[in-house]
């Protein structure tokens, strides 16, 4: 049986590849990217989510556990140009840097969500997870702030504080050509989240989650956290963008729960549009920053393919 297994593994890869390669192909860019969708082997939610994603002219990075690889791998070679790997991976397994490796050469673009570590995100013994990801140039995807708690019963050694956006400074500062995602916008440390983003020019975060149905009503706070758009000084980035910019779009699906998507779309606009962030801007935000980033990476990969 060895056999049949190495050629399906090699099968594998070779999807990934020509999904991945089919993506970086595109010279548009799409109307939407969506930089956080779930996927653990639910029956038919490839599918579906496929349908939403070719309506809105999309792509999605699809976080793929080990369990949903082999039907993602299958799905994404079937129809290429829509969706991005990304692998699922604990920062405390032991076998985590083989994991990275096999991601990578099943042409998986990034890691995450990760989350629930046993230690802070940024504690040195995680650093060669950094390097790794570093080496094959992956986007990191960390979820931040507060965790659900699915089993109240069952003892876990799970802690917010581990997972603060604050944690993911030092990782964007030591590794600057790394592209550092958090999740959730660190909800509730919003203002924390938005302040270690606006000095690091690889840090950006999603607001997926419940932050915009609990902020529903005022979401012109948010106008005080992304407070720095149109001012110039030496207190602020150089380039003028707005300061929105540092959100990109994640609809966090899971669970096969698709609803989320059309919901956290029209959170988005909500909130961009009560905050009078300038079209432009939003396009940056619903699709722009994340295809210059991938645009960015692959010619890394090539380069690093010619050496």
């Amino acid at each position: 049986m060895r056999p049949i297994i190495q050629h399906s593994r090699w099968a594998a890869i070779v999807a990934l590849l020509v999904a991945s390669l089919a993506v970086a192909a595109q010279t548009a860019p799409p109307r939407l990217i969506d930089a956080h969708e779930h996927f653990d082997g639910e029956p038919g939610v490839l599918e579906n989510l496929l349908a939403k994603l070719k309506a809105a002219d999309g792509i999605g990075f699809l976080l793929v556990t080990q369990k949903g690889f082999p039907e993602a791998s299958k799905f994404m070679h079937e129809h290429p140009g829509h969706f991005i790997g990304f692998g699922d991976i604990n920062l405390d397994d032991p076998d985590v840097l083989n994991r990275i490796d096999r991601f990578h050469r099943a042409g998986f673009r990034g890691l995450g969500e990760i989350t629930s570590s046993q230690k802070n995100y940024d504690d040195p013994s995680y650093w060669p997870i950094y390097d790794r990801a570093a080496k094959y140039h992956m986007i990191l995807l960390f979820h931040t702030g507060v965790v659900s708690r699915e089993n109240p019963d069952r003892p876990e050694n799970v802690s917010f504080d581990r997972m603060r956006a604050t944690r993911l400074d030092l990782i964007a500062r030591h590794w600057p050509k790394t592209i550092v995602i958090g999740a959730h916008l660190g909800n509730p440390d919003y203002a924390e989240a938005a302040e270690v983003a606006r000095w690091s020019p690889n840090l950006y975060f999603d607001l997926s989650g419940s932050s915009l149905i609990k902020m529903n009503g005022n979401y012109k706070y948010f106008r005080s956290i992304f407070w720095w758009s149109g001012t110039t000084s030496s207190h602020t980035p150089a380039g003028g963008r707005n300061a929105f910019e540092k959100l990109v779009f994640g609809s966090d699906v899971f669970g096969g729960e698709l609803g989320e998507f059309d919901d956290g779309l029209a959170r988005y606009h909500a909130m961009l549009d009560a905050c009078s962030v300038p079209p432009d801007a939003q396009a940056m935000i619903f699709s722009g920053t994340m295809w210059r980033i991938l645009q960015q990476q692959q010619k890394e990969m090539d380069a690093d393919k010619g050496n």
